[in-house]
């Protein structure tokens, strides 16, 4: 089989079996995060699958639609939300916030290119709807309420609404589909509204999935603070808001300061498991973004092998962390390969 063929071929199988390890840990623990993960998952194997058929096969209209609606909609946004669902008792909601009115904005200043002509009031119901519900997930964060991941979820399930309800209705011009020169697929043939949905899910998604990895690494890596800042929820509203906007430049800052510590830590046997865990989740989002941007502006060599190294990456990283496989078995069995303690979670003011 060609190395062509192959690539999308692994990544599939990889996919599936990650979603299925996902279903078999929700049966066991019914954490919100890993049922959301799994879809995200599912669509990952979905639309890498599509691709594999397509190789072998041929494109046609409806591989087409399904993988754009399950790989350049679903995937980057249902695992994002994953995310979301599991730092839910933290103030990752601040960035989660962000991320959403970013992913408003992009979509909206994306809409001005020559190709999204005629695209009417979309770009503006995109913008606005991710401000509503940015506003709304920040002001939940902030009076400390663990339900902002369901109003994160309003977003994602909506857009994932519009595209499964408009999908089925669209009628694609002649051959049904379009590629690139080296047949890697693109998202062109679809409709300049439905296309928007792309930049809405992935900026959101793909941004809280990696955010949310090294959020969750800075708080239980060893910490050396060159900037200080406070979140303290008890001052006051516009001491808070000074603080916030520090912390944006004081973070990054700090977290690169403390990795020597962490890599210290790491061999000395005294590092979380939660660190490296996800830091391999922060790199498996951050290889198949860089490929799917290169992508969209017709660099489409290396579109395979950023999809595959991501799901290798992020299925490394997943089996690593204890708080999604305490217990690393074969799915739907009692065939236990290795347990493993778990760890204690963040807590809810980190």
């Amino acid at each position: 089989m060609e190395l062509k063929i192959l690539l999308p071929a692994i990544t599939a199988l990889l996919a599936a079996i990650f979603a299925l390890a996902l279903v078999d840990q929700w049966r066991d623990r019914r954490q919100a995060f890993q049922a959301v993960w799994a879809i995200g998952m599912a669509c990952y194997a979905v639309a890498a699958g599509a691709e594999t058929i397509a190789l072998l096969s041929g494109w046609n209209e409806a591989l087409y639609k399904a993988w754009y609606l399950t790989g350049a909609v679903m995937t980057a946004g249902w695992l994002g939300l994953g995310t979301a669902f599991l730092l839910g008792r933290t103030r990752f909601g601040f960035a989660f916030a962000l991320c959403l009115f970013f992913a408003g904005l992009f979509t909206f200043l994306t809409s001005r290119r020559p190709e999204y002509a005629g695209v009417g009031l979309f770009p503006m119901i995109y913008f606005l709807g991710a401000g509503v519900l940015a506003f709304a997930v920040a002001m939940e964060t902030y009076f400390q309420n663990t339900r902002w991941p369901r109003i994160a979820a309003i977003g994602v399930v909506g857009a994932t609404l519009v595209g499964l309800i408009a999908m089925p209705l669209v009628s694609l011009p002649a051959p049904g589909y379009a590629l690139s020169e080296t047949g890697a697929p693109l998202a062109s043939a679809m409709p300049p509204a439905l296309r928007l949905l792309t930049p809405f899910m992935n900026v959101t998604g793909a941004f809280a999935l990696i955010l949310g990895a090294l959020f969750s690494a800075w708080v239980f890596m060893p910490k050396k603070r060159v900037l200080a800042y406070s979140l303290d929820l008890d001052q006051p509203g516009d001491s808070f808001l000074f603080q916030a906007i520090i912390s944006l430049i004081a973070l990054p800052v700090n977290f690169v300061a403390s990795l020597g510590g962490a890599v210290r830590a790491l061999f000395r046997g005294e590092l979380n498991s939660r660190v490296p865990a996800t830091i391999l989740i922060a790199i498996g989002a951050f290889i198949p973004t860089v490929t799917d941007s290169l992508n969209r502006f017709g660099s489409t060599e290396l579109y395979e092998l950023g999809k595959l190294l991501g799901v290798l990456f992020l299925f490394a990283g997943f089996l690593v962390s204890t708080e999604t496989f305490h217990e690393i078995r074969i799915p739907f069995t009692s065939i236990v390969l290795k347990t493993r303690a778990r760890h204690p979670g963040p807590a809810g003011g980190s």
